[in-house]
């Protein structure tokens, strides 16, 4: 639930409320709550800003979960597949892509313009396994290059993972990280 909550947003409407009071205390000649607008309002809002300076927001899903995967999650779910879906799906701070760290240590992400881009994950069974789907925006690097390094994504997500990678369209690269018995 919190996963969800925009601290930057918080801060933002916490600070312009607290320096909204604090001014018109100001105003109405009320020196204790005139003080306490502004020296609490206005830091909330200027960290509430440079929060939403370096906001990364939450990758949706492409479609939903049905009951089926959902049970095959809780059984079969790897803690590496639970900390990717729930790391990409909060906001994050200071970083300019999800898994930026993961895709330079891959390789995958020779500079920042041809670094590709996390767009969306959807949860999926395949042959009976549970699979966690992440689909990347990657105009600029083939497929070929992607499929080089599929031995090496199967190692770095851990054991009891597989890593598959296809292109369903042009420019666009799912890897499919299926938990194996």
């Amino acid at each position: 639930m919190l996963r969800q909550i925009s601290l930057a947003t918080v801060g933002l409407v916490l600070g312009g409320i607290i320096s909204v009071i604090g001014t018109a205390a100001y105003f109405t000649n009320n020196p204790t709550l005139n003080l306490a607008g502004f020296f609490y309002g206005i830091p909330i809002l200027l960290g509430g800003l440079a929060l939403k300076a370096a906001e990364l927001e939450p990758v949706p899903f492409t479609q939903p979960t049905t009951e089926e995967v959902l049970t095959l999650r809780e059984k079969q779910a790897t803690p590496t597949q639970n900390q990717v879906r729930q790391d990409v799906t909060r906001y994050r701070y200071g970083q300019k892509v999800h898994l930026e760290e993961s895709l330079e240590r891959l390789g995958l992400s020779p500079t920042n313009e041809e670094r590709p881009v996390l767009k969306g994950l959807r949860e999926i069974a395949i042959n009976g396994a549970y699979a966690l789907v992440l689909e990347f925006d990657s105009s600029l690097i083939a497929l070929d290059t992607w499929q080089q390094k599929q031995d090496k994504l199967s190692s770095f997500f851990g054991p009891n993972l597989q890593a598959e990678v296809s292109q369903p369209i042009e420019g666009k690269i799912d890897v499919a990280l299926i938990t194996t018995p």
